[in-house]
């Protein structure tokens, strides 16, 4: 299995250079999004291919479940990307990085787009998808017992919960008269994060398939990773920065509305 996961590592960097390349030519990276979401179907793909098929229910779980949310979730991004261009926050990264610091000189677009994008976000997407690419690795035939039936609910529960809210998000940016005002809406009522509790409750729940299948345990480093970055690093953190400055009310929605778990809001 480790030699396995050794090869699917190098798919994913190789399917990043590709991207990189992409991104340079262009000279915009904010394309990466959707790359991270069809960058785990690629991963469990190969790893599929690498074990020579599925062979049981649990397997078919696993592939279903990571096609489901990865392929739902990169064509909303890259849709979302070709409507509104560049990225702000990629925009700001970027910058950063080829920015000069007394003597020192500033990265080139290229070395930028690669350290600070995508030769650093196809090792953190593989380490994600790892329950499920480990899963189908193990797969001989395994059946789906009763706790990862539970499982693949908890994970079809967070691919609904993420899709309505960024269908609902859509429909309130398409409204004209909404603009500059603060989502508060539906889902975005009781949680100011519907899309990344989505993708927290899908990859625990394919966590939990994933072992059902043959995973060991060790795998948890996945979701574990996951919960850290939506929570504390690169997800609600970095966006809630940007919109509190950006966005009047905000401040507002943040004193009556849960950061992450759905919640009801607060009065007053």
């Amino acid at each position: 299995m480790l030699i396995n996961l050794a090869i699917t590592l190098a798919a994913v960097i190789g399917l990043m250079a590709l991207c990189w390349r992409i991104s340079v030519s262009i000279r915009d990276v904010s394309f990466i999004d959707a790359i991270w979401a069809y960058g785990m179907v690629f991963a469990v793909a190969v790893a599929v291919l690498l074990n020579g098929g599925v062979a049981g229910p649990a397997g078919w779980a696993l592939v279903v479940l990571v096609a489901l949310w990865g392929l739902r979730l990169g064509t909303h991004l890259i849709t979302r990307w070709r409507r509104l261009g560049r990225d702000p926050r990629y925009e700001k990264i970027l910058g950063h990085a080829m920015k000069a610091s007394g003597e020192k000189p500033g990265m080139s677009f290229a070395k930028a787009a690669w350290f600070r994008a995508f030769g650093m976000q196809g090792p953190l997407l593989w380490g994600v998808s790892l329950p499920a690419q480990a899963g189908v690795l193990a797969d001989a035939g395994a059946q789906l017992p009763l706790w990862g039936a539970a499982g693949a609910a908890v994970a079809l529960f967070g691919i609904a919960f993420e899709s309505i809210g960024d269908a609902q998000l859509e429909r309130f940016r398409a409204d004209p008269a909404n603009k500059g005002k603060v989502m508060d809406s539906g889902l975005w009522r009781y949680t100011r994060h519907p899309n990344y509790f989505g993708d927290f409750t899908t990859w625990w729940g394919i966590f939990i398939v994933g072992i059902a299948a043959g995973a060991p345990w060790w795998t948890v480093i996945g979701p574990v990773f996951l919960s850290f970055t939506l929570t504390r690093w690169s997800g609600a953190p970095l966006l809630e920065h940007s919109l509190k400055k950006h966005r009047p009310g905000y401040e507002d929605y943040i004193r009556r509305t849960s950061g992450f778990f759905p919640l009801p809001p607060k009065r007053g």
